[in-house]
């Protein structure tokens, strides 16, 4: 009996195999960027040669790896969204030059959007393999920072966190029709910062390269 059972239910996976996608496959398909998208939203990634900051620099191939691991893993499949959140990290990192804050030197702020340092604490207390490494350095923004910006998929994974959970249902409707309205809101009330021409230049290339 046992042996009939198990064969019966390795045919059936194998029918289900073969007749249903695989879900991960969509969602990558989803949440893919190339090297190439990521050249268009910044343009001087391309190398890391003559970097302004020691240990710092990304290249636009690098970007486009564990930014999609991040749209991946918080689960933004919207491509509105994506080019916000894109953005918002090559604007703030000039070019993916930078994954901390050198002017004017706030300590703890950081990661591809420069996050605040009380952003940066939530950030790192969600992430689960971190969870042993938070309290020797939760009294030091700057030492919390680095435990983020160690790790790639931390460093260039704040963005879709952020948007995923400290922006409102709201603000996350409104972005994801694709409208300037949307994202001026998603600037405004979520990031909290101004809109200026130049994030504005960075936005349209995102929605370009992105096909929104």
């Amino acid at each position: 009996m046992h042996s009939i059972l198990t064969t019966s239910l390795f045919l059936s996976l194998a029918v289900l195999s073969t007749a249903v996608p695989i879900p991960f496959s969509l969602a990558t398909k989803d949440t893919a960027l190339t090297e190439a998208q990521l050249l268009q939203i910044a343009p001087t990634s391309n190398t890391c040669d003559n970097a302004p900051a020691k240990g710092e620099c990304a290249t636009a191939k690098t970007a486009a790896t564990f930014v999609s691991q991040s749209f991946s893993d918080y689960k933004v499949t919207n491509k509105a969204e994506q080019a916000a959140i894109l953005s918002l990290m090559a604007f703030e990192s000039d070019d993916f030059k930078y994954n901390k804050n050198h002017f004017p030197g706030t300590p703890g702020q950081g990661t591809r959007n420069m996050q605040s340092p009380a952003f940066n604490k939530k950030y790192a207390n969600s992430i689960p393999a971190l969870k042993d490494k938070i309290a020797p350095v939760a009294n030091s923004p700057a030492d919390l920072l680095d435990l983020l910006r160690d790790n790639e998929t931390y460093d260039f994974g704040s963005g879709a966190w952020f948007l995923t959970t400290q922006c409102s249902k709201d603000v996350r409707s409104a972005l994801q029709d694709g409208s300037e309205t949307g994202w001026q809101q998603y600037i405004s009330s979520c990031v909290g910062t101004s809109v200026t021409d130049e994030r504005k230049q960075y936005w349209e290339r995102a929605v370009k390269a992105l096909g929104v």
